[in-house]
């Protein structure tokens, strides 16, 4: 192969990586599809019409701190240092209850699973968020992902680890993010906090053309609150 095309090559392969975690990700050997789950029937919440979507990003070092909640939490590769990952993207509806496990849909297979890896460091949650809410929207899994990824690499994630512990606030974090990806406003951020005031996600809302938009029902946190940020094993998030 000629030195252009090499160069070609290789530029075409780093705009497929994920957004900041492909440098920190090696996604380990024995990675293997997670199984299908089976909801309970309470949880499943269908012929809900779409109304906006929202991409919803870890704060992997928080989740990973609290020793995770489900089997998805404790699939997540904390041996590995993550800052904000991919948590998944959610079709909902203007009001609770959201649409969830729309429709039976089968399992992921590997090609998947790894592709998805460094932005979802879990095939447990992987399987979830296909299940849970790529089955209310996207005809299959290609389509669902494809879209979540376009979505999160396109993103420049900020370096929050870099705001002063005294002046760390939900309105702080809000503002760290526009300021990287201006086309966002605050009122189309969502911070969420856990009950001690520690940073657990941020949620980006969406309108139907995958235009960012008001989050309905509120952004979360308010601007003023305090709070507290678990670090990453690098400090470099």
């Amino acid at each position: 192969m000629h030195l252009k095309s090499l160069v070609l090559a290789a530029g075409l392969a780093a705009l497929s990586l994920p957004a900041l975690a492909a440098p920190y990700c090696s996604p380990p050997e024995g990675l293997t599809p997670a199984p299908v789950l089976t909801p309970h029937p309470d949880e499943v919440v269908s012929g809900v019409t779409n109304a906006f979507y929202l991409l919803a990003l870890n704060w992997t070092p928080q989740w990973c701190a609290e020793g995770g909640v489900g089997a998805s939490a404790r699939e997540m590769e904390c041996s590995q240092p993550f800052g904000f990952t991919l948590h998944g993207l959610w079709p909902n509806g203007a009001s609770k209850p959201y649409p969830r496990y729309c429709r039976p849909v089968g399992g992921l297979d590997l090609a998947m699973v790894r592709h998805m890896y460094c932005r979802t460091p879990s095939p447990v949650l992987l399987q979830h968020e296909w299940q849970a809410h790529g089955a209310c929207g996207f005809a299959d899994p290609r389509a669902y992902f494809g879209r979540a990824a376009r979505l999160f690499d396109q993103l420049k994630l900020p370096k929050i680890e870099s705001i002063a512990p005294d002046r760390l606030t939900a309105g702080a974090v809000r503002a760290a993010f526009i300021s990287r990806n201006p086309a966002f406003r605050p009122r189309d951020i969502f911070v969420q906090t856990t009950r001690d005031q520690a940073l657990a996600e941020v949620r980006l809302c969406y309108d139907l053309a995958y235009r960012p938009a008001a989050c309905p029902g509120g952004n979360g946190a308010p601007d003023g609150a305090r709070i507290r940020l678990a670090p990453s094993r690098t400090g470099a998030f």
